[in-house]
């Protein structure tokens, strides 16, 4: 692994726990068609997988399903309507962008979340210092394709084998691994239907700490070499 001079973030269960916000999106449309909601840790390992992901596990469809459209359509509505009433920071991820600020490094977003989404989502939750914010229409791809990170590269002005990329899901490390970057695995995230162990992820780690405290580590091995 390289010392970076840039770390870049996936958005939903890495640095934000947007989780109970769309869980509440599907629950909506249970309450609406007379169905108890879904028990919300059923939901929240498919956060990062979208609509796609929540509406699957919230009423067990696929895309190919006549009704999946529209009923995307009203789970964007749902959840744009009611984007940030319970998201945060996870724990420790305040204390790990002040670090990398203090360390001098850039930091930065790439998410598969519409701009719609994004762009309001990101002051609301206090990550408005992003270098840069890229959304997963700001490019012609979306991940796991590498072009949102070589993106987020060139606007930063890094070159992409100086970036590490941090995620929770298997399309991030993907995604990494095609734009040369080293990928970290948020294991503290939502992670899916597989376990990180079998990403390939250059590191796995459990807390956004524990992600500073590796970055100083090579700092302070590139310090001494």
């Amino acid at each position: 692994m390289i010392t970076p001079k840039a770390v870049l973030f996936d958005l939903d269960g890495t640095l934000a726990d947007t989780a109970p916000d769309l869980a509440a999106a599907v629950n909506l449309m249970r309450t609406k068609r007379a169905l108890d909601p879904a028990p919300y840790l059923s939901l929240r390992p498919f956060a990062s997988a979208g609509a796609r992901g929540l509406i699957g596990a919230g009423f067990q469809i696929t895309p190919e399903h006549p009704d999946y459209e529209s009923m995307r359509l009203e789970f964007l509505a749902n959840y744009e309507a009611a984007i940030a009433i319970h998201s945060q920071l996870f724990s420790g991820v305040e204390e790990l962008l002040n670090g990398l600020g203090q360390l001098n490094l850039t930091w930065g977003i790439i998410t598969n979340k519409a701009e719609r989404f994004t762009n309001p989502l990101i002051p609301q939750i206090g990550l408005e210092n992003a270098a840069c914010v890229i959304s997963g229409d700001t490019t012609a791809h979306a991940k796991p394709h590498p072009e949102p990170l070589l993106e987020a590269a060139r606007r930063i002005n890094v070159k992409p084998s100086e970036c590490w990329y941090v995620g929770d899901d298997l399309r991030d490390i993907q995604a990494a691994q095609a734009a040369g970057m080293t990928s970290i695995a948020a294991a503290w995230g939502y992670c899916g239907a597989t376990e990180p162990t079998h990403w390939k992820a250059d590191a796995i780690l459990d807390s956004p700490l524990e992600l500073l405290e590796l970055v100083r580590g090579k700092i302070l091995q590139t310090q001494a070499a």
